[in-house]
């Protein structure tokens, strides 16, 4: 190829040598999993509380999050997302920063630990366990104070992050709005970020975070090309948070813009440097809400949507997060739980069968310790052309001729 013998522009050499941390590599590597939106909102009917919601109305009687984890494993997911808090501030696990928790709540007489029994749960489903902790707590009376409200988010997630084993991501939005003192807060992101790394070091920071970055809507449309090579603008937690839903509604899972429909083009990249890897994550909810609501039990998703939600987004370079609410009983709802089975089934059918890990792969160029092998499906690394290379080949070769469905 004449092409391949030209010197790279300084800017594509620095977009080219943009690679991915081991600790994106194994986000990417899950592909899908689900979100857990379960709180005082699911008693209240809400989707954002306000924060003067009573404990006393969190009393499912019925909560398994074995259930949970069941019904996640049959859809092909490989992991949960638990929304530890939400914006009404209301704990699903004994903080010790706030007495607004379970353990002012009647379920389990004050001594029940939803995120415990959730990351158990994932533990015996083979699941991967993930916290969502919202950065906007409307309930609690130092936000909008600076470093006090700091301190008091980090302590809550000094508890998620040290007392309930491994965490595969800490999932944090943008959300910020008034306080109960009428204030708003300017987050530290940088401290959260850091707090993160020192003690789970493995966890990927989502949305509002250095290693994984929001698609930009949540009905589940993915980009015909999520570039995971951007801007370095794009990670600024700014970016993210102008972008985010500003409105209390159940439109979201329907509605999106083609704003920012090309992130990562020659065009966007040229001129943008420095460059970073920042895989897009697709979210959305199997209902109109992201609580369960008994009004929206005949507008669940069904297994061909949901497919074609993973095509465009497990298809297009993005992973998918997929909500699951459970309902006021503590189980996810019946229609939900054969949505997800259902969808598990076509995946298993159109992808169970996957010929490339029986294949061998090869390239004409492979940067030093970046070998095409690393491509294959469960290999650890990933795979890179030479620096300098403006293009590259890899070739996968099956031991036998194979009929291909999707590529």
């Amino acid at each position: 190829m004449e092409m391949q013998t030209q010197t790279a522009p300084a800017w594509l050499a620095q977009a080219v040598a943009t690679v991915p941390s081991a600790r994106q590599l194994a986000w990417q590597a899950l592909e899908f999993y689900g979100f857990i939106h379960f709180g005082v909102n699911t008693f209240t009917d809400r989707e954002w509380g306000d924060g003067a919601e009573s404990p006393a109305l969190f009393d499912p009687a019925d909560l398994d999050a074995g259930q949970w984890a069941a019904a996640a494993r049959s859809a092909g997911m490989r992991g949960l997302i638990l929304t530890c808090k939400h914006h009404d501030g209301f704990c699903l696990w004994p903080s010790k920063a706030t007495d607004h928790t379970v353990a002012a709540s009647p379920w389990r007489g004050g001594r029940g630990d939803v995120v415990r029994e959730t990351a158990e749960a994932c533990r015996r489903e083979g699941l991967k366990f993930g916290v969502y902790l919202s950065p906007w707590d409307r309930h609690e009376k130092t936000y909008g104070s600076g470093a006090a409200y700091d301190e008091f988010y980090m302590a809550q997630l000094r508890e998620l992050l040290t007392g309930y084993g491994d965490i595969f991501c800490v999932w944090m939005d943008g959300a910020c709005g008034e306080g109960p003192n009428g204030r708003v807060q300017r987050y530290n992101w940088q401290a959260y970020f850091d707090l993160i790394r020192t003690l789970q070091p493995g966890a990927a920071i989502c949305i509002c975070g250095p290693d994984v970055r929001w698609c930009g809507n949540e009905a589940g449309h993915g980009r015909k090309s999520e570039w995971s090579v951007v801007p370095a603008a794009f990670r600024d937690p700014a970016f993210t948070a102008a972008r985010s839903q500003k409105i209390d509604d159940g439109k979201f899972s329907r509605v999106f813009s083609t704003r920012d429909e090309d992130l990562g083009s020659r065009a966007v990249l040229e001129g943008r440097a420095p460059y970073v890897w920042y895989p897009a994550e697709v979210n959305t909810s199997i209902r109109p809400g992201w609580f369960y609501h008994a009004a929206e039990d005949a507008q669940v998703r069904g297994a061909d949507e949901l497919f074609a939600i993973y095509l465009g987004s497990v298809g297009a370079n993005a992973n998918m997060l997929l909500n699951l609410p459970p309902d006021t009983r503590g189980r996810i709802a019946a229609p939900d739980v054969q949505a997800l089975a259902a969808l598990g089934q076509k995946l298993r059918a159109a992808f169970g069968a996957g010929c490339a890990a029986a294949g061998t792969l090869a390239a004409d160029s492979e940067a030093p310790g970046r070998p095409a092998a690393a491509a294959l499906p469960g290999a650890a690394g990933c795979w890179q052309a030479a620096p300098g290379r403006l293009t590259a080949r890899l070739a996968l070769r099956l031991p036998q001729p194979a009929a291909l469905g999707y590529l």
